[in-house]
């Protein structure tokens, strides 16, 4: 499908005059614009165009709103009424515990560019990692010495 795109883009680019050295659209002494500058304001205008009329097109063919008791009724995990008080309090543990995930996590994200570049950066750039896990380590070392990550 989209080989078709290319095939249409190319005559439309071909018929108006397309210089493929100067990398622009002629037109006599004309000139439109470059070749990017046409393709990203095609796909903006198609996307403009597209966008509301598919979600116009769902809303006039999915499926009509039904409102009914039992429609509106809240349903969850097989528990057709509800028990307890939906603003109840969690333990703050959860969120330590979320916390925690994402700190450790996030290390990932400053190791996959060192290990990429590990023969550009050399002893030094292997030097600033070991320093950065040792941080890490240390880091949780605290974290296991409070027992922050023992569950009561």
């Amino acid at each position: 499908m989209f080989s078709i795109y290319v095939i249409f883009f190319t005559f439309i680019l071909n018929f108006l005059g397309y210089d493929e050295n100067l990398m622009r659209i002629n037109i006599g002494k004309l000139v439109i614009m470059s070749l990017e500058l046409l393709l990203s304001s095609v796909i903006v205008v198609v996307l403009v165009i597209l966008l509301p009329t598919l979600f116009l097109l769902s809303k006039k063919l999915g499926p009509q709103e039904s409102r009914g008791k039992a429609k509106n009724s809240a349903y969850e995990s097989g528990v057709s009424t509800p028990i307890g008080n939906p603003e109840s309090r969690f333990s703050a543990k959860f969120y330590l515990v979320a916390i925690l995930f994402v700190l450790f996590d996030v290390e990932i994200i400053f190791m996959f560019p060192w290990a990429v570049n590990v023969r550009e950066l050399g002893y030094f750039g292997l030097f600033e990692m070991f320093t950065f896990v040792a941080l890490l380590f240390f880091g949780l070392i605290y974290i296991y010495r409070i027992k922050a990550l023992k569950w009561q």
